[in-house]
């Protein structure tokens, strides 16, 4: 049996776009400097990028489910077009404190700190976790990633793809 494909795990908010406190039009849409070098790296070493991201602006109601969707897919096709493929996207809408209550729950399986969205992507799209790593802002995603069993690195900004590039030594 042949090993899956290795994949990074991209936090969305502070890595790959700015976080400007839940972004979900066109106008919030502001890639971080190095994010399409860096996909575009990741993907030419052979990398699946999956972008794996807490949403809980659908939770408090300040914006809609597809809303989220159509800010997900703009930001892939964005990336497309400066030559970076995304392979797959994940998003979580839950939020314990949900204004909705169809996304309310105590403790989402995709929510991170917990590693639902990184499992299932493992799962669909036959993923090698032991060549696979997560970067992310955020502690909770640093404790996704333990918990579905890749290692996980902290960006603090700056450009990604420098970042990118010094984690993989060239």
């Amino acid at each position: 049996m042949t090993s899956g494909v290795p994949a990074v795990f991209l936090d969305r908010d502070g890595v790959l776009i700015e976080d400007a406190g839940y972004p979900h039009l066109e106008e919030h849409l502001r890639l971080l400097p190095g994010a399409a070098e860096a996909v575009r790296r990741l993907t030419g070493l052979g990398y699946l990028c999956v972008i794996a991201t807490n949403q809980p602006g659908v939770a408090r109601g300040l914006f809609t489910e597809a809303q989220m969707t159509a800010f997900n897919a703009l930001l892939v096709r964005r990336l497309a077009a400066k030559g970076a493929v995304i392979g797959a996207v994940y998003a979580c809408p839950f939020h314990p404190e949900a204004i909705d209550e169809r996304y309310r729950h105590p403790d989402h399986p995709d929510r991170k700190p917990n590693p639902g969205m990184i499992l299932r992507a493992i799962a669909e799209h036959r993923i090698d976790p032991a060549r696979s790593f997560l970067i992310t802002d955020q502690a909770a995603g640093l404790e996704a990633a333990r918990r579905a069993g890749v290692p996980g690195f902290r960006f603090e900004g700056g450009n990604l793809d420098h970042f990118v590039r010094d984690l993989l030594g060239h």
